[in-house]
């Protein structure tokens, strides 16, 4: 039996370029893992003939071939050429479709948990290559720490890690469709959109990490400065111009978030909100403003790469 923690992730900024051949949209980010996970168990062992049961404690989530983690168990065992009987279950901590990328994390911490319990391993690009197919996310959760995502998000590269900030998550427990927030981008944009402002994106990004290796180290020292000089050149998520209009609460949630904050924004397509402080005295303050709204706030931290994968493991 594996038990990993499934970590999630927010978005430090997202910008929208114009649709794709394949019906995906080309997207520019920067991921970033939290310490809030979910708890996965696999149980496997080699069969004649593959079967895979998934469980969870969580009446919203599919237990069966729908669900990114059974997709991905599948897909990993075709690829490994092992049959095996597998068991899954999510212990389930995170909010379903939040925006913090719950469920490719749970698929990417379920192919880590079945090669444990197989003794095989993929090769790293292997692996990428199959997290890819399963999800736009997954990638990101076999990197860890601070990433510049593009395409339709699943081409992931490492970035310097930032500091281990405080974070604040807001989760006000509404319902975001993300196909329908980017209809909702589309139907606003002009004839024949461009990439501009997703190569403008990464430009910045280059810039602001230009000489910072090895960035990681306390909040409050020259660390910050990449996400500060991301933060002056106008960092932000696309998606709240779509998605705020249709919960209005989201604004407020991010007014409240923003009050003593490095950087505050929607994650991913929402609904959950986060904010980035420098004390913990913030973030508990934070925390109360937004609980004082009515919403549901929990305090954690960004991870650093070395940290995420030295943790991930119960």
């Amino acid at each position: 039996m594996t038990t990993v923690r499934s970590y999630s992730k927010i978005n430090l900024g997202l910008r929208i370029g114009p649709p794709r051949p394949d019906g995906y949209h080309h997207l520019a980010t920067i991921y970033q893992t939290i310490g809030l996970f979910d708890l996965m168990t696999v149980t496997a062992e080699r069969a004649p003939e593959t079967s895979i049961t998934l469980r969870c404690d969580h009446p919203g989530v599919p237990c069966d071939a729908r669900n990114t983690a059974f997709k991905a168990v599948e897909m990993a065992l075709k690829a490994l050429q092992i049959s095996a009987k597998v068991d899954i279950f999510i212990d389930k901590k995170l909010p379903v479709q939040g925006g913090i990328g719950a469920g490719s994390a749970n698929a990417a911490a379920a192919i880590l948990a079945l090669e444990a319990e197989l003794g095989e391993q993929l090769s790293p690009s292997a692996r990428l290559h199959l997290a890819g197919k399963v999800g736009s996310d997954v990638p990101m959760f076999l990197v860890g720490g601070t990433m510049l995502g593009i395409e339709r998000g699943e081409e992931t590269f490492p970035l310097p890690d930032l500091p281990s900030f405080y974070a604040v998550l807001a989760f006000p427990g509404v319902g975001v469709s993300t196909p329908q927030a980017f209809r909702d981008w589309d139907a606003g944009l002009p004839e024949n959109p461009e990439n501009d402002t997703l190569m403008e994106f990464r430009r910045r990004v280059a810039i602001a990490f230009a000489g910072q290796p090895g960035v990681s180290g306390p909040a409050g020292d020259l660390a910050e400065e990449p996400l500060l000089a991301l933060v002056r050149t106008g960092l932000e998520n696309d998606f709240e111009t779509v998605v705020f209009p249709q919960q209005p609460s989201l604004r407020a949630f991010k007014s409240a978030l923003e009050e003593g904050s490095l950087y505050a924004a929607l994650s991913g397509s929402g609904s959950s909100l986060f904010g980035l402080y420098r004390s913990e005295d913030e973030a508990k303050a934070a925390s109360d403003r937004i609980t004082a709204l009515g919403c549901e706030a929990r305090i954690t931290s960004t991870l650093p790469r070395s940290v995420y994968w030295a943790t991930m493991f119960v």
